[in-house]
């Protein structure tokens, strides 16, 4: 750790030296900005072929929804097969989930309709209102978890979640634009989908306005902690944004953005946006397609979200194969942080050293919200197939391959393992393996339906073209200030702009030497911390 840290601090101050100012001919004037029409843009990543193990990962996973949502009430349990409650942000998944079965041929059009129809109608008529106990929700929100059976709140812990309740309305949007048809009941679908959308008061959680707040308890009024960029909550605002009755302004999203340089940085050879966990990169690109859209934030950038997140994994499995801390297994094809299942809140000696270990906890590697125990969610690098399939393929492959007779079954990958968790002790949940680690015994619906929906997407962009076709999805992106590709108005061309920073070399061996030295310093000041706690 020490000659890391060391050669860390050496890069830093040789490239800090390479930007020190020195005597200089007169200084050339400043180039435009290097603006790429479409023609010039540069390829997105190759498309290998899908293996038939896809196949078979997209229609177990697809079974998890069909077979474990409730068929009375049409609610999606949290996980399987514990199944202790219902999850709002699983329920949206499950109506995506259901359409990308019809076009397979796993269910038909009309068992599809009736289970759509069964979770809307429960949704639209479920008990609502600000009492703490015997409702569903209040203002249009929905709690967290629900009872899988009455669809109450489960209990005095769960909270009225902003960003569970976009992730159902993503599902709901997603029902309403793809039963696009003439019958009775598909208009009822659209009909149903849109009281849902309409009646969230996205304002009344605007208590710090113009950000909105994670949420509200009965019990003690609105969370006091806002969602400020850049995580999953991009859709909250768009849906926010787009809403056709209780709209927020767009300086909502100017505010939600400004804190993005704080997080905008080199981490692994990527420049890029970091947020540490990859679903942070993912659950926005379920149903939108940023490839070639950009709001002012990108523009200035020269990128887009689509290829912020491809660095994002590009970027964990460089720390994969790093593996700074000696997980076992930790490689080019065994990566993939997220939030998962863990064996249990426990510290426990590795290698010498006292590390601390989670159950269920967000995990990560970037510039922030870091916290590595050795557990590998499979989702985190699947569900990353459109932003780098070349690397997620072969990662799949192998992690079924190494690891199917302990992590793969009836739904598919199980939710996390982790081949570093060979300790006697009790744990949270799932079970050890002798010589092979700890292995979740659960599937989570949230970790599941990304799984699904990005194989879905890289094979014909099914979820984001029929996405396309929702207004109150474009409303809220052109509100915040999104142009170009699929958004540019027919008959117009916008250029997807890329600009080129000619200090960017210079910026980069600085970004990446500071990137290291923190995360060296990140590291010791933990080992530091657990050995004072001894």
């Amino acid at each position: 750790m020490n000659s890391r840290w060391v050669m860390s601090l050496a890069l830093l101050s040789v490239a800090m030296a390479g930007c020190k100012p020195q005597a200089q001919p007169e200084p050339a004037k400043p180039k435009p900005p290097v603006i790429l029409v479409e023609a010039d843009v540069p390829p997105r990543p190759m498309k290998p072929e899908l293996p038939p193990l896809f196949d078979d990962i997209q229609r177990r996973t697809f079974q998890f929804f069909w077979d474990t949502s409730n068929e009375i009430n049409g609610l999606t349990p949290d996980r399987y097969p514990s199944r202790p409650f219902a999850s709002i942000a699983s329920v949206g998944f499950a109506l995506t989930a259901y359409p990308i079965g019809i076009e397979n041929g796993w269910v038909s059009r009309t068992q599809a309709i009736d289970r759509t129809l069964t979770t809307l109608k429960f949704l639209r008529d479920v008990p609502m209102g600000p009492q703490r106990t015997g409702k569903a929700g209040y203002k249009g929100f929905y709690y967290h978890f629900l009872d899988m059976q009455e669809g109450r709140r489960y209990d005095s812990w769960v909270e009225l979640s902003s960003v569970d309740t976009a992730l159902l309305m993503m599902g709901v949007l997603f029902a309403q634009s793809y039963y696009d048809g003439d019958d009775a009941r598909e208009k009822e679908i659209r009909s149903i989908a849109d009281t849902l959308y309409k009646r969230v008061d996205w304002p009344w959680l605007q208590e710090r306005s113009p950000l909105i707040s994670m949420g509200w308890f009965p019990e003690s009024g609105t969370i006091e902690h806002d969602w400020m960029g850049y995580n999953e909550a991009m859709i909250v605002y768009i849906l926010a944004l787009g809403s056709p009755t209780h709209p927020v302004s767009p300086d909502a999203w100017t505010v939600w953005t400004r804190t993005y340089d704080n997080d905008w940085g080199v981490f692994q050879g990527q420049e890029y946006l970091s947020f540490g966990p990859l679903f942070g990169h993912q659950y926005s690109h379920v149903w939108i397609d940023f490839r070639d859209i950009q709001d002012a934030y990108m523009r200035e950038r020269g990128s887009t979200y689509f290829l912020n997140s491809r660095s994002a994994a590009l970027a964990q499995r460089e720390y994969a194969i790093d593996n700074p801390m000696n997980w076992k297994e930790y490689g080019q094809n065994v990566w993939g942080l997220t939030a998962s299942d863990g064996p249990q809140n426990t510290t426990q000696e590795y290698r010498g050293e006292q590390r601390q270990f989670r159950h269920y906890s967000s995990r990560g590697a970037g510039l922030r919200e870091n916290f590595d125990d050795g557990t590998i969610a499979p989702t985190a690098a699947i569900s990353s197939i459109v932003f780098a399939p070349e690397e997620v393929i072969p990662a799949t492959q192998e992690m079924h391959k190494r690891f199917g007779d302990y992590i793969y079954s009836s739904y598919g990958f199980l939710d996390s393992f982790n081949p570093s968790f060979n300790y006697d002790i009790p744990i949270k949940t799932g079970r050890t393996v002798p010589g092979r680690g700890w292995v979740a015994s659960d599937y989570i619906g949230i970790d599941q339906g990304p799984i699904l929906t990005m194989i879905a997407n890289y094979r014909n962009d099914f979820v984001w073209e029929v996405m396309k076709k929702n207004p109150h999805i474009r409303k809220g992106l052109e509100r915040a200030g999104f142009s170009g590709g699929w958004l540019t108005p027919e008959g117009e061309q916008q250029p997807l702009q890329l600009e080129k920073d000619e200090k960017a070399a210079g910026a980069r061996a600085v970004g990446i030497a500071e990137s290291r030295a923190a995360a060296a310093q990140e590291q010791k000041n933990a080992s530091r911390n657990n050995n004072a706690g001894k």
